[in-house]
């Protein structure tokens, strides 16, 4: 990233996160180039590209102007959950099964939804990339990475890494169907159905899925919404169950946006160190990034291969191609053996596509498109929070990815919610779908990586209005 697009973006950041507010004047190009030890041409670049994507207006002999975000933002959460501390059997698949079929319809306005817009991606090149791979593939790959995955796409991953200086060996990346075989595998490697594993409170709805497919029992451990889990809880909880892995999302998890600063997450490696319990880490949203650089995982800190790393390129680049990938540090052969033995490879044309796509230097140019348009969005969407829906609606404020979190009046029942919300075509994803313990019934998820339209205006007021009638109603 040049040093203006550096600089832009970390001026976005604060303005979508109310640092800087509506009306608030810039420092000067002067001050700003004094300050950051940069030239004055490089803040007037970053404040060009301020004002191409509308947050800032130039105002003639004054300076420049923050125009975007809202003039009050909602207020944050703060710790979500009061957990048992009880392993928990998991029953979700019905609820979390029927608020999924709600978001595939298309004139649904997907509030609920799981994924951004398709329209975010470069299918175009995509297909590109697969036509002109396909002609140059050696009919020998097929056979010789059936299993492990191309050795072109797992050198270009390892590559990713090296850009945050991790040092990955791409023998040591195994390429799933999507990051959800690879989140499934690392289970498999390290449970036995009746066996337990700690997860966030809230957790991500198919973490959920897979503990209940494979008979696993949930220990949920209170999170923070703006850094992660609770470091406490969490050793109070292995210390108490002795689980046998902790399913985690460092960076921008869902539901809730949080990411764990990078001490945090040195911490969490050497505390699960201490109990000799595996992370399986669910990264797939760290390239979805606000600031100026992408964060670590977890796993840059492991030095023993306890943490089994999964992600894909399902959020950020291709979803329907279901590329992803695992380090599973010492787990690796068990997991290649059941990859082997269960789905054998992921698709190659979809691999050498985006093996190509990489190659090519599109990857980032896409991404900082990609960025830009979910960080836009994200303020858009939390003006319209704040506009619509009731007084005391609290909302969080993700440096990344494409969801909020918004916890409203205790009283107000968002399953209830839900299905009033469908019969007017709007989908929303409640709370309890993300516990094992149906807690967050007064909570709700908001995708904000789609369009904001005229729909969506009103698809927030009624919204904000259902809110507000079944309030008045309860009380």
């Amino acid at each position: 990233m040049k040093r203006y697009e550096a600089l832009a973006e970390d001026i976005a950041l604060s303005i979508r996160t109310g640092i800087l507010k509506r009306g608030e004047k810039l420092p000067s190009v002067r001050q700003t180039s004094e300050r950051r030890g940069i030239s004055q041409a490089t803040v007037y670049q970053a404040y060009y590209l301020l004002e191409a994507r509308g947050l800032i207006r130039a105002r003639e002999r004054s300076g420049y102007y923050v125009i975007a975000g809202a003039s009050k933002l909602p207020p944050e959460p703060e710790l979500l959950s009061s957990t048992s501390g009880d392993s928990t059997t998991v029953d979700v698949s019905e609820l979390i099964f029927e608020v999924l079929q709600s978001t595939k319809v298309r004139d649904v306005v997907p509030l609920g939804s799981a994924f951004p817009s398709p329209s975010l991606f470069p299918y175009d090149k995509l297909a590109s990339s697969m036509h002109s791979s396909l002609q140059q593939l050696d009919p020998w790959a097929t056979v010789e990475d059936l299993t492990t995955g191309s050795s072109e796409l797992r050198r270009q991953i390892a590559l990713r890494y090296l850009l945050v200086g991790m040092h990955v060996n791409p023998d040591d990346i195994l390429i799933t169907n999507g990051a959800l075989e690879a989140l499934n595998l690392a289970l498999f490697a390290v449970t036995r159905p009746g066996d337990a594993v700690i997860i966030e409170s809230p957790a991500f709805y198919g973490a959920l899925q897979s503990l209940e497919r494979m008979g696993l029992k949930a220990i949920e451990v209170a999170t923070h919404p703006r850094e992660g889990i609770d470091l406490d809880a969490l050793e109070s909880a292995l210390g108490k169950h002795q689980p046998k892995a902790c399913w985690l999302m460092t960076n921008f998890q869902n539901p809730l946006g949080c990411s764990m600063p990078d001490q945090k997450k040195q911490n969490l490696v050497a505390l699960l160190e201490r109990f000799q319990v595996p992370l399986i880490e669910d990264d797939v949203y760290a390239e979805l990034y606000f600031s100026s650089h992408r964060p670590l995982p977890a796993k840059a800190f492991d030095q023993s291969g306890l943490v089994l790393h999964c992600s894909s390129f399902s959020k950020s680049l291709a979803p329907g191609f279901r590329i992803g990938w695992i380090l599973g540090g010492r787990y690796l052969s068990k997991l290649i053996r059941q990859k082997l033995s269960s789905s054998l490879s992921a698709s190659l044309p979809a691999q050498e596509a985006i093996a190509h796509y990489l190659s090519k230097g599109h990857y980032d140019n896409h991404l900082r498109r990609l960025r830009h348009t979910l960080s836009v969005q994200q303020s858009v969407y939390t003006e319209a929070i704040a506009r619509y829906l009731p007084a005391g609606t609290l909302a969080t404020r993700p440096s990344g990815g494409y969801v909020l979190w918004l916890e409203l009046a205790l009283h107000v029942d968002v399953l209830h919610l839900q299905k009033l919300a469908i019969a007017l075509g709007i989908s929303i994803a409640p709370g309890p779908m993300f516990s094992a313990q149906r807690q967050f019934r007064h909570c709700l998820r908001l995708n904000y990586g789609h369009p904001y339209s005229d729909k969506t205006a009103e698809a927030m007021q009624t919204l904000g209005r259902l809110i507000q009638q079944q309030s008045s109603i309860t009380v």
